[in-house]
């Protein structure tokens, strides 16, 4: 029996995602949480295989909650289940430590079999990241995979509209902190200002009416 902790801000994502998960007999929803820190106290309290884990929850980001659990229990499979695209999020969240990524647009029986496949140690990754992984070549020559993953959070909070005050409140960080890193994403995306930001992140179809990764 596989033993699943499913994290999901969505109560109603969760309940259909056990029901789908607990067809097979093989596998068995034994926690849930709604947002990152539920996610590390139920790792740390109950005996968890598998980690079906949702990127967009309040409390901790998924992969700061990603990189938390890691540090702590690094044997454990996280498995990345996110409405965002493999092509944005998916490196990341692999060199975070993740065991595998799937969008939410997935098939139950690929969750199903991707579970099974991360509780065999074996890593789920698209095959666009496996040829270019293969082949050593840069994951991507965009600007912004050049950022780090504090600086793609902020970026995203910018163009969310938050002022400097309110993403230094949201990240728990200096004011002055938020500025040293706009300063860097607008160096490193070659932008001038906030507009130009939003500009850039819709013209290479970057998410930001949503948490993400921030």
């Amino acid at each position: 029996m596989i033993k699943i902790l499913l994290a999901d801000d969505h109560s109603v994502v969760r309940e259909g995602l056990k029901r789908i998960l607990e067809q097979d007999s093989e596998l068995k929803v034994i926690a849930e949480a709604e947002n990152g820190l539920e996610v590390i106290q139920k790792v740390r309290s109950k005996n968890i295989d598998v980690v079906l884990l949702d990127m967009s929850m309040p409390e901790m980001s998924g992969l700061d909650c990603l990189k938390q659990v890691k540090s702590e229990f690094p044997d454990l499979p996280i498995l990345v289940f996110s409405m965002h695209p493999e092509d944005q999020y998916e490196h990341r969240v692999m060199s975070a430590g993740a065991s595998g990524f799937l969008t939410k647009r997935s098939k139950p029986e690929e969750i199903i079999q991707a579970i099974k496949l991360v509780f065999q140690n074996k890593k789920i990754m698209s095959e666009k990241l496996k040829e270019k992984l293969l082949s050593r070549k840069k994951i991507t020559n965009a600007p912004h995979e050049l950022l780090s993953d504090r600086e793609f959070q902020v970026m995203k909070l910018i163009c969310k509209g938050l002022r400097v005050k309110e993403m230094a409140y949201y990240l728990n960080i200096s004011e002055k902190t938020v500025s040293t890193y706009r300063a860097r994403i607008f160096e490193k995306l070659g932008v001038n200002s906030n507009a130009e930001l939003v500009k850039y992140c819709i013209d290479n179809d970057i998410k930001f009416d949503d948490e993400g990764l921030g």
